[in-house]
């Protein structure tokens, strides 16, 4: 197998870590072998094999253990030699998660410098929309877990775990040199460590001018809230009217509904959205359809939607006074994020 002098590894769990890995891949990292490795079967439709050099899914561990005697003890070895062979021989090793306090993410960053003959390594930390926008210290707990996975190199050697302080993604850790942020939303990274990536999808053109008598169409985001526990049930009713009169009051009646993987009720679904099922991101549906407004209630793509498209295309928030959150904290960190991005409350 022959030799590169840098390999890119990126595993991603999202639409949005994908897009994200992609936008470095192609911009950052450029000249180097890019590995994929998704580790979540419903991102399969999103994944474009063309543009890697080499890509695979990777089962989680714990979710899908070889069958057997300690068969998730197994499938974490069996990883690892899948990733490895797709890595090859390399220089220099670029390792990029959204957070390496997992057992399936971690053990890589002993294992592969070592199956690679990598002599210079480098973790990187990928944004994961919202939840990016806020340290989750590591806990006690959690510290405690770290030390117990070390122990499987007494009877694994290539099961080294690194182990780590302060926050649980790897931000503070001494092998992270890099954390990608997205343009726009706030951090509590150390500066020194952050980079702000371009936006992840090149945006439209300026909407020009429609004529009179053209059909306006709107892009309603949906998400999970009573089933999620974010939402009073008899709240959800009132709240949908809401979305459904404001689009009326701007003369739209053509609108598309993107439901959430794990809404099957459609929660904000109205009688006449038309449903959409892209087989590519949502950011990257926005990115190729034009919209006339876009709505939701706490989506980060609304985010997204807001850094897609032009000033004039209003991006809304609905039900927030209505919604639950874990903490006043929580509530005002994303509402900060939603602000600073330009969203507007509803």
């Amino acid at each position: 197998m022959s030799e590169h002098r840098t390999v890119a590894v990126y595993f991603v769990a999202s639409p949005l870590q994908y897009l994200a890995a992609r936008r470095i891949a192609t911009d950052i990292e450029r000249g180097a072998r890019q590995v994929l490795v998704w580790y979540k079967p419903g991102m399969k439709p999103v994944v474009d094999a063309a543009e890697w050099d080499a890509c695979t899914y990777m089962p989680w561990p714990r979710w899908e253990p070889l069958p057997g005697w300690f068969g998730r003890h197994r499938r974490l070895r069996a990883n690892i030699g899948l990733v490895a062979g797709l890595v090859g021989r390399c220089e220099r090793l670029i390792l990029h998660s959204a957070v390496f306090d997992t057992e399936a993410i971690n053990y890589f960053l002993d294992a592969l410098p070592r199956l690679s003959g990598a002599r210079e390594m480098h973790a990187r930390i990928l944004p994961d929309g919202l939840i990016s926008i806020r340290r989750y210290p590591l806990t006690l707990l959690k510290r405690v877990m770290q030390r117990a996975r070390g122990l499987r190199r007494l009877f694994a050697p290539e099961l080294r775990y690194r182990c780590f302080a302060g926050d649980r993604i790897g931000s503070d850790a001494p092998f992270c040199d890099r954390i990608y942020v997205l343009p726009g939303l706030p951090y509590e990274y150390p500066p020194d460590k952050v980079r702000v990536l371009p936006p992840l999808v090149d945006a439209l053109p300026a909407m020009s001018a429609r004529l009179p008598d053209a059909s306006r169409r709107a892009l309603v985001i949906g998400q999970p809230l009573v089933g999620a526990g974010l939402m009073p049930a008899e709240r959800l009713a009132p709240l949908t009217a809401g979305i459904r009169d404001w689009l009326a009051g701007q003369g739209i009646a053509d609108i598309d509904y993107k439901g959430h993987p794990k809404d099957p009720a459609r929660e904000l679904c109205h009688p006449d959205y038309r449903v959409i099922d892209p087989p590519c991101a949502l950011e990257m549906h926005m990115a190729r359809t034009r919209y006339d407004a876009v709505v939701g209630v706490r989506s980060s793509a609304l985010l997204f939607a807001r850094q897609i498209y032009d000033p004039s295309v209003p991006v809304l928030a609905f039900g927030w006074q209505a919604l639950s959150f874990k903490s006043a904290a929580e509530k005002a960190d994303m509402k900060h994020a939603f602000e600073q991005c330009g969203v507007v409350f509803a």
